[in-house]
């Protein structure tokens, strides 16, 4: 059934607290946390994953094609309401966010396979993004309508995702490259900085926006909750149909279910003027799967078997 609202309250007229500030700290934090992951990243982890194809089709299959796929058939049959539904393909086409790395560590996966299908996703993203997006909302009419009145363009799109992740990707890879010993001095440093930062921006987000968080918040929750269980369960039966080995079972399912959600609220309020329902899901999705993929690493983590 479609999600029912007050007909005269338009949850699009909500405005998340999140001014032109706060948007060049979240770009700068991507940022730096893209650049310490790929400080522990060399040309030899993406030829380890060249010479395990397996690993990276179900990888690349997982997260690109079925996760959005399959969020479209869901919102097909739950019908939320419009801007809710293009904030769950934002989603679905961001890829996995930084914390996946250690996440999979916290499990007992592959953390080395996880920090290099960070690194993959983000030169697929670059493309993939922008098309998932396009594609997936352009086949849905309320999205498609939201998307022609924005006049997203996939060049744009990219161009932002390649400032955000390509460069900091590239540019870690060359200082580990050609002054390892400084990467990993910087790396020991930075990672924890980064993502303590990065955490320390999504509560001060949080308390910006507690009340609205608060009053609205029951709208999003449901459909936020059902979509990342749903990507954990997309990422590990994948990649268990495949046979893969245990731990990479693990890393695959993390890699699904926690996507860049900081990303995603990046581009709402780069492209869709931080559109009400977009941004409401995609903060709220930014705060949950920070606590379900630290449980699932925790129940992993304890837990002898899968």
């Amino acid at each position: 059934m479609p999600l029912k609202t007050d007909p005269n309250f338009d949850i699009d007229s909500i405005k998340i607290n999140f001014d032109t500030e706060s948007l060049w700290v979240l770009n700068i934090a991507i940022g730096i946390i893209m650049f310490g992951v790929a400080l522990g990243i060399t040309k030899e982890d993406f030829k380890r994953l060249f010479r395990n194809p397996k690993i990276l089709l179900v990888g690349v299959l997982s997260q690109f094609i079925l996760l959005p796929a399959l969020t479209f058939l869901a919102i097909i049959l739950i019908e939320p309401y419009p801007s809710f539904a293009l904030g769950m393909m934002m989603i679905a086409a961001c890829p996995g966010g930084n914390v996946s790395n250690f996440y999979s560590k916290m499990a007992k996966g592959n953390a080395a396979l996880s920090v290099s299908l960070t690194a993959f996703a983000t030169l697929v993203c670059l493309v993939m993004t922008p098309f998932n997006l396009q594609f997936w909302g352009s086949l849905y009419e309320p999205t498609n309508t939201i998307l022609k009145t924005v006049e997203l363009d996939p060049f744009e799109l990219f161009k932002l995702v390649l400032l955000i992740l390509g460069i900091p990707l590239a540019a870690g890879m060359i200082v580990n490259t050609r002054f390892p010993k400084t990467a990993q001095k910087m790396e020991r440093v930075l990672k924890p900085f980064s993502m303590l930062v990065f955490l320390a921006l999504i509560v001060g987000a949080f308390y910006e926006n507690i009340d609205i968080f608060l009053d609205y918040i029951y709208l999003v929750a449901a459909l936020v909750i059902f979509h990342n269980i749903g990507a954990f369960i997309i990422g590990y039966y994948t990649a268990k149909g495949f046979g893969l080995e245990r731990k990479d079972v693990k890393t695959i399912s993390m890699e699904t279910g926690i996507q860049n959600g900081g990303l995603g609220l990046l581009l709402i309020f780069g492209f869709f003027e931080g559109l009400g329902g977009m941004a409401l899901l995609a903060a709220f999705w930014g705060v949950w799967d920070v606590f379900s993929g630290m449980a699932l690493a925790t129940y992993w983590g304890r837990k002898g078997k899968l």
